[in-house]
């Protein structure tokens, strides 16, 4: 046999220089290492290519809904995972019995699954209105190609269980989707208004006016019923990087806005945001160009996953600098998701229509921004 010929220069520099030899097999390791996470792994990667945009949408019309015409292009829109079917139907005949037995309002549910034909089948019986199953495509629920993958999970190992969801990729996907591309699904296009449903909530009050028609007459575009303090662990660059798109985008920031609202006297974020689990809203506002600049700026930034900036923040801030306090509504609905509730305080309402306690409303909390909300009076026009 043979003898094996190596190559002279590579044994001497094995000999004389073993540390930097460590050192090169430690770069191609860390190389090697950088090349699989920034990767999705292939069952994702085979997912997003079997799925074409034919195939992201099902509807399941009613034929008691076929002349049905509602006064405002509406729908509720749920995210939801196939293993969440009984607490979302319980959310859902709450809200059918509350509101929209007497409206028949169209129902989109999204998941970054397919959905079985057992939950379709569930959420048709459990609903008045038309059912539409849509799936999320892999680039609305991934992480970008531009974030450091191995920071990013660096991150959420240190953030960990010191904040909720601290060490969780998926709720930052999903913060992700609901920031900048739930209002982009095929299945939204034909809507103007839609009031986001989330399972295990309660709606603890008869609804007796339609909050899609009030918002269409009075021209307002945003309204949400609890509102509270973010914890700034998750954001901590959030503030900094919408101050740095304010500078380089100072046309897309109203004259009248209410950035008042979320800052302190020394023009720091005091954490405040609208709880966007139950919101209420004009899907323009969403799909304006000020909008979907400040996504993809901050969407660039990276910090949905080298952070874990909320989807309520982002809409927060959104609404704080593009639209005026007139333009947004408080809806004083009965609403639990928890452990925070709203509970309306007029006791002859409340008496009449609602089955919570008024008294562990969130209003009355310390972390409860709404009275400030309140209290800023009327913008100009």
């Amino acid at each position: 046999m043979p003898a094996v010929q190596t190559q002279p220069g590579l044994v001497r520099a094995v000999q004389t220089q073993p540390g930097l030899v460590r050192a090169v097999l430690l770069l191609a390791a860390l190389a090697a290492a950088v090349l699989l996470f920034a990767r999705p792994p292939p069952v994702w990667r085979a997912r997003a290519l079997a799925y074409a945009p034919a195939d992201l949408c099902e509807s399941r019309l009613k034929p008691a809904n076929a002349n049905l015409t509602h006064p405002v292009r509406a729908a509720f829109v749920v995210l939801a995972r196939n293993s969440e079917l009984h607490t979302l139907r319980a959310s859902i005949r709450q809200l059918e019995d509350q509101f929209n037995a007497r409206h028949r309002y169209p129902y989109v549910f999204l998941n970054d699954e397919p959905f079985t034909a057992e939950f379709k089948q569930a959420m048709e019986w459990a609903t008045t209105g038309d059912c539409h199953f849509g799936f999320v495509p892999y680039e609305h629920w991934s992480m970008p190609p531009w974030v450091d993958r191995p920071r990013a999970l660096w991150a959420m190992r240190a953030m960990g269980a010191t904040v909720p969801y601290g060490g969780s990729e998926s709720y930052r996907k999903m913060c992700r989707f609901e920031s900048g591309f739930f209002y982009r699904h095929p299945l939204l296009d034909e809507y103007d208004y839609y009031w986001r449903v989330e399972p295990g909530v309660e709606f603890t009050c008869a609804i007796p006016y339609d909050p899609f028609k009030y918002l269409a007459d009075t021209g307002k575009l945003y309204g949400f019923a609890i509102s509270l303090r973010e914890f700034p662990a998750t954001v901590r660059t959030l503030w900094a990087t919408t101050n740095a798109f304010r500078a380089a985008y100072p046309e897309y920031i109203a004259a009248n806005n209410t950035l008042r609202w979320l800052t302190t006297p020394g023009g720091e974020y005091n954490m405040c945001h609208f709880w966007s689990n139950m919101e209420i809203a004009s899907l323009a506002f969403f799909r304006s160009p000020e909008y979907e600049a400040y996504f993809d700026f901050l969407d660039r930034a990276g910090g949905f996953f080298l952070e874990r900036w909320g989807d309520a923040p982002v809409h927060s801030l959104a609404v704080a600098m593009f639209l005026r306090k007139s333009q947004v509504h408080f809806f004083d609905i009965g609403y639990h998701h928890p452990p925070f509730q709203n509970c309306p305080t007029d006791p002859e309402f409340n008496a009449r229509h609602c089955f919570c306690n008024q008294n562990r409303s969130a209003i009355h909390n310390s972390d409860s921004c709404t009275r400030a909300w309140l209290e800023l009076g009327p913008s100009n026009a």
